[in-house]
């Protein structure tokens, strides 16, 4: 299984050491309220570190998305699945506000879920966001995702929205 995926204008990898400032820098804002935040310098650390250890504990996690030629970090979009969690979920956190309405984030999440579908062999994609969170949830609708209010939620965040998202069409 490859550890990196291609669309048309990025590049998602594994975060590395090198994407700790451009972590740091989202998860201590106010920009981080969708994913439990703003954080203490001390908070985000582990946050970001719970991030990298995802892929060496189940191979795989959200990956750093890059632009093509470039390696700067604008976020995370991929597989999240803590043991607490109910349902496997691709999540997303975009750390640089420039490229928000770029379509960068469809792009992304496109292409991790059907890394899900046909890699990973995942039956079902959630996505858990905030009510609040109303650009993630746009971002859901966008990727065809439709709202579930009978799926279980995270004991951790019992007032989340669930969205699931449909099976690509192709996938396996």
């Amino acid at each position: 299984m490859s550890l990196t995926l291609e669309t048309d204008r990025l590049i998602l990898r594994p975060p590395n050491a090198d994407d700790w400032p451009a972590a740091r820098d989202f998860f201590v804002t106010d920009r981080a309220a969708g994913v439990g935040g703003p954080y203490t310098e001390g908070k985000a650390w582990r946050h970001f570190a719970g991030e990298v250890g995802h892929w060496h504990v189940l191979g795989f996690g959200m990956w750093a998305v890059t632009r093509r030629g470039e390696d700067r970090a604008l976020g995370l979009i991929g597989p999240w699945c803590p043991v607490d969690w109910p349902e496997n979920e691709i999540g997303w956190m975009i750390w640089d506000p420039s490229i928000e309405g770029t379509g960068l984030a469809t792009e992304a999440a496109s292409a991790a879920i059907a890394h899900a579908f046909d890699t990973l062999g995942w039956d079902t994609v959630v996505h858990y966001i905030a009510p609040d969170n109303t650009r993630s949830i746009r971002l859901a609708e966008k990727l065809g995702a439709v709202r579930d209010d009978t799926a279980p939620k995270p004991a951790a965040y019992p007032g989340t929205l669930v969205y699931r998202s449909p099976r690509p069409t192709g996938a396996a």
